[in-house]
């Protein structure tokens, strides 16, 4: 009786400290995800924001995602409210993405 009591305890023991080391290494990898998404964004500048279309005229770097060299191109938006938040001259931070067939900007930080 003992014995099993004693294996029951140092099994229960193991499985909170096995939990813990789990939780932590979740933490862990959404911090690199976070870090590594932060680093997959674009830089850029508005050269023309086109309301009636739903596009942005972008000079950009690299896009390493999409393995682009730095041009200006023409881009969608994901959500139209994007073109509300800048204008032509604003330096940005972006993510493009090919959405349906379309280059897209589906993340968009304005630059300080």
């Amino acid at each position: 009786m003992k014995n099993g009591l004693a294996s029951m305890v140092i099994g229960c023991v193991i499985m909170v400290f096995t939990s813990a080391y789990a939780a932590g290494e979740t933490t862990d990898a959404a911090a690199s995800a976070h870090a590594s998404a932060q680093a997959a964004m674009s830089h850029g500048e508005i050269r023309k924001v086109d309301k009636t279309a739903g596009k942005l005229t972008i000079k950009h770097g690299p896009l390493e995602n999409l393995g682009m060299d730095a041009m200006t191109m023409v881009f969608k938006v994901k959500d139209a409210a994007m073109l509300s938040r800048v204008k032509s001259g604003d330096r940005i931070d972006f993510v493009a993405d090919e959405v349906d067939g379309a280059l897209t900007v589906v993340k968009l930080e304005k630059r300080e």
